[in-house]
């Protein structure tokens, strides 16, 4: 536990490019922490960082450290959690990366039911779509990610999958809303607010438009499903989301399901990183989450 300290260090800046960023963020001078790195790499006895003009970067010997260093203080915090959980089950904290589909209500929902029961642990939700969720678990940014249609990754270690199908959302003043269910060749009578390609709900329209050879009009778009979601209401346009993202309290919005056999079902996937031992306060939300996803 000798270099604890100062792998933080170098992670911190390995995530901000920058001796000065890190510095503020670590509360501590840029001086004394280049002298602590250099002490380190000293006693490694070879560099590990390189000048660029934008500030400084891991050289190969310093990704190969940062993939350590990253395991040493994984387990550490396993550790420090684990004796913790010892005096007091009831505590502990947690890093949850998850999709925009899921902050309307389902993670606040089952966040107010699970802190009921277990009020002492703490959590950081942060909002991570697709690739980025998968990324924030990659890079220990994140103990356990939910996510709407993630990439395939051999980093993840599935806790929960199912799926469900793609729905258009719309203004309950919209003409569509008095249709049980509409078709992708309807929705294209009507110009779309579209999310940005980044998203995954954006990948399995755009698959299922290609397959029908449609080409809708996209009067707005944007990485905000709820700037999309507050959009709509003013303007006759159509978005689109799973059933369970749109905030089930929003006055004014109506959600129709795209007729199944013309989008394919998008995966709902809660991860955590493969062979990483998370805290017992990520176990049980984990758990919590799966039992209420199963059910």
């Amino acid at each position: 536990m000798k270099h604890l300290q100062t792998y933080r260090f170098i992670r911190t800046i390995a995530r901000t490019g920058s001796i000065r960023s890190a510095a503020e963020l670590l509360n501590i001078t840029p001086s004394a922490l280049t002298r602590r790195v250099l002490d380190f790499e000293d006693e490694l006895g070879t560099a590990i960082f390189e000048r660029i003009p934008q500030g400084v970067r891991l050289n190969a010997a310093g990704l190969m450290l940062l993939r350590y260093v990253n395991d040493q203080l994984a387990d550490f915090d396993q550790l420090l959690s684990e004796i913790t959980s010892l005096a007091n089950t009831q505590s502990g904290h947690i890093e949850l990366a998850c999709s925009q589909a899921f902050i309307g209500n389902f993670v606040p929902d089952q966040i107010a039911a699970f802190r009921r029961s277990h009020p002492g642990i703490t959590l950081n939700v942060t909002v991570r779509d697709h690739a980025d969720g998968v990324k924030a678990l990659a890079n220990f940014d994140a103990d356990l990610a939910l996510l709407l249609d993630p990439p395939h990754s051999t980093d993840l270690s599935i806790l929960h999958s199912s799926t469900e199908s793609l729905c258009a959302v719309m203004s309950s003043e919209h003409p569509l809303a008095a249709k049980e269910s509409i078709s992708l060749r309807e929705c294209c009578k009507w110009p779309f607010a579209m999310p940005v390609s980044s998203l995954a709900i954006r990948a399995t329209l755009n698959e299922g438009l290609v397959r029908q050879q449609l080409s809708p009009v996209i009067a707005v778009e944007s990485g905000s499903l709820e700037f999309l979601f507050n959009y709509i209401v003013r303007e006759p346009l159509l978005t689109f989301q799973i059933a369970m993202g749109v905030p089930e309290l929003r006055s004014g919005l109506c959600v129709r399901q795209i007729n199944s056999d013309e989008t394919r079902p998008m995966r709902i996937v809660l991860a955590k990183l493969k062979n990483r031992a998370v805290s017992p306060a990520a176990q049980k939300f984990a758990g919590h989450l799966c039992d209420v996803l199963d059910g």
